[in-house]
């Protein structure tokens, strides 16, 4: 038997060639603990955690899923392009992040779109002074570094705006080498440790520390970019800005119908003129 560090939401673990092996709740897919373990494992691990082993909760008990559900995932490991929860299915990105409205399970997702870009925006709670600026780049790229074991190439950027931290990962499929870990694992690991949901074998979390002093975070959101747009419907646009098409398309329509009355008018106008000519005309040959 062996511990696997890199993630707790395992079991069977065994020592296979002098490496610690175990497999995923959930899935039974072979972990190897010397990396990070894909999110959608991750997850699907996560979903069966909360449905097995645990008094089942009132009916009207309800909890913040954080986008959790739980996902198909191919032998690799990668999120299926195509994701359901019965009859109702949506298209993901390499994520497993909803990119398309939902439907029926007739929906076609031909390709797994790639995320190319994560931005993490985090907030800190109110200080006496900002922080350090460099202490905090130094930070974070350290620690996305060594914890997640992410090449510090994808870290493109650490932005601090006081009391916003904002930390850009960039990885296209391209620069992506084989054994690199994946900028959406590396999130989805980093998000749950600054929660105090830490995978990571023996570790309540995240301990933000700059310059020797601790620094809460008090709010984390992540957002993500991908290399096709997503697919959503007006449906998912502001009231505010359907309000402005709506105004703009009755802008368009009310020049349409003037420009239409205009035209009939000048028309009638021609052909009463051609008329009169042909009189004089037919006036000048008696």
């Amino acid at each position: 038997a062996c511990v696997c560090e890199k993630n707790k939401r395992v079991t069977n673990c065994r020592v296979e060639n002098g490496q610690c092996r175990c497999d995923a709740i959930g899935s039974g897919a072979i972990v190897d603990c010397t990396t990070l373990t894909s999110k959608c494992l991750l997850m699907k691990a996560e979903v069966m955690g909360s449905k097995s082993g645990r008094r089942e909760k009132p009916k009207d008990a309800f909890e913040d899923t954080d986008g959790l559900y739980d996902p198909e995932c191919e032998n690799s490991g990668a999120f299926k392009a195509k994701q359901c929860n019965g009859t109702t299915c949506w298209c993901v990105n390499t994520a497993g992040v909803r990119r398309t409205d939902k439907h029926d399970a007739d929906l076609k997702c031909n390709q797994l779109v790639r995320t190319t870009w994560i931005i993490i925006e985090m907030k800190h709670a109110e200080r006496n002074a900002p922080l350090n600026t460099e202490s905090l780049k130094k930070f974070f790229t350290d620690t996305i570094t060594s914890r997640y074991l992410l090449n510090g190439r994808y870290i493109t950027n650490v932005l601090y705006e006081n009391p916003f931290i904002t930390i850009d990962l960039k990885q296209n499929a391209s620069d992506k080498s084989l054994g690199d870990v994946d900028i959406a694992d590396v999130a989805y690991y980093f998000e749950k440790d600054v929660k105090g949901q830490s995978i990571f074998h023996n570790s309540a979390g995240l301990n933000v520390s700059i310059d020797n002093e601790p620094v809460k975070l008090e709010k984390t959101v992540v957002y993500y970019v991908d290399e096709i747009a997503p697919e959503f419907s007006m449906k998912s646009l502001t009231p505010g800005l359907i309000a402005v098409i709506v105004v703009v398309v009755i802008a368009i329509v009310a020049a349409i119908v003037v420009l239409v009355l205009t035209r009939r008018r000048k028309g009638k106008y021609v052909k009463a003129e051609v008329k009169e000519m042909n009189e004089m005309h037919r006036g000048l040959n008696a």
